[in-house]
């Protein structure tokens, strides 16, 4: 399977990642002090689980187009609009991608 990593970065509004539905659908809240909630239904085959880590979370499953499509959605609904994005850089971004490969038990 695939796994990204994506870590919310924010210079004043802490940045609230909620993950519901079976670990299928995530909210964004507090992006920028809006009241406004950001949905993302990720797609099929793709859960999201917290990581541990303070503000990251984790983008899993088996396909990498889905993957990586949901990790840009989350990425998408958090831009910045109609400000400076020199200066406004807050967001959920991409922080690691890696590959998970299964131990196969030798006989």
């Amino acid at each position: 399977g695939y796994k990204y990593k994506m870590k919310s970065v924010y210079a004043h509004f802490p940045i609230n990642i909620n993950i519901n539905n079976d670990n299928t659908h995530v909210e964004v809240h507090n992006f920028l002090g809006e009241k406004f909630v950001r949905r993302v239904n990720l797609l099929p085959g793709v859960t999201c689980k917290p990581t541990g880590n303070k503000d990251e979370i984790m983008v899993e499953g088996n396909d990498v187009e889905n993957v990586s499509r949901s990790a840009a959605l989350i990425q998408q609904s958090t831009t910045v609009k109609n400000k400076d994005i020199r200066k406004f850089l807050d967001g959920v971004n991409d922080s690691e991608k890696t590959l998970i490969q299964e131990l196969k038990e030798s006989k």
